[in-house]
């Protein structure tokens, strides 16, 4: 199960910086090379966000957001938001040991009394809301006119709420245990790198194509390892203020 997760999400990276790569060249203009006239002290962001975590099949889609501070023509300083809503798939694979054992238990009690359905397998969809957020610095390359390249590490917070959907009694019994209330919540912190591409449309607006990779271990009392997610996003960004090529 490890090996199938750590090979999805290898496959959805890969995916991710080839849909940048696409976009960074079908958005790029004619006479690419040369000196920007313009990048403005202050930067604003808003767009359309995916995000995917293959250990849980769960995919999502919202708004990523961003403000920033240039202190100099290639560092900025900024803040970073994502909010999506998404479904996944719980399976018993990736639980921890002793819930494991203890599901592995009870469903052996109800095959001996008749009252487990042939070949059933557990899996119980669910539904999420993610919320990240992330203060840090970017790092630009500005040697090209038309875009600029960025990369950054990835170091924040994350609050994801999930909501169980079982589909049959077995589930729904299980889920009373696992989730009395019908819902889980957990903080946690993330760790992981990103980086991507601004076009200049005019002095002011650009359009920014992202990928960022990032690990975290959310529910670590249900969940055995940590996971790792891949955002991608694309959207508009408007900057003005002082010249800091100058």
């Amino acid at each position: 199960m490890r090996k199938k997760s750590y090979l999805n999400w290898s496959i959805s990276t890969m995916r991710a910086a080839r849909t940048v790569s696409v976009l960074a060249l079908f958005l790029l203009p004619w006479q690419a090379y040369g000196q920007q006239e313009y990048v403005g002290r202050y930067d604003v962001y808003v767009g359309y966000a995916y995000l995917n975590t293959p250990m849980l099949n769960l995919t999502s889609n919202g708004v990523h957001a961003q403000a920033a501070v240039r202190v100099r023509s290639w560092l900025s300083m900024g803040f970073d938001f994502t909010g999506a809503p998404g479904n996944g798939v719980l399976t018993p694979g990736i639980l921890t040991t002793s819930l494991q054992q203890s599901l592995g238990a009870q469903l052996q009690q109800l095959a001996a009394h008749g009252l487990l359905p042939p070949n059933y397998v557990l899996s119980l969809p669910f539904g999420s809301s993610t919320q990240t957020f992330e203060a840090g610095p970017d790092f630009v390359y500005r040697g090209l006119r038309a875009v600029s390249l960025f990369a950054r590490p990835d170091l924040g917070a994350v609050r994801q709420v999930a909501t169980p959907h079982p589909t049959d009694p077995i589930a729904t019994a299980i889920v009373e245990q696992l989730a009395p209330s019908g819902k889980k919540t957990d903080w946690q912190y993330f760790y992981g790198f990103g980086g991507g591409a601004s076009i200049n449309v005019t002095h002011h607006l650009t359009i920014n194509v992202q990928v960022d990779v990032v690990r975290d271990h959310l529910f670590s009392d249900l969940l055995q390892n940590g996971r790792w997610t891949v955002r991608c996003a694309i959207g508009p960004s408007w900057q003005w203020g002082r010249n800091m090529m100058k």
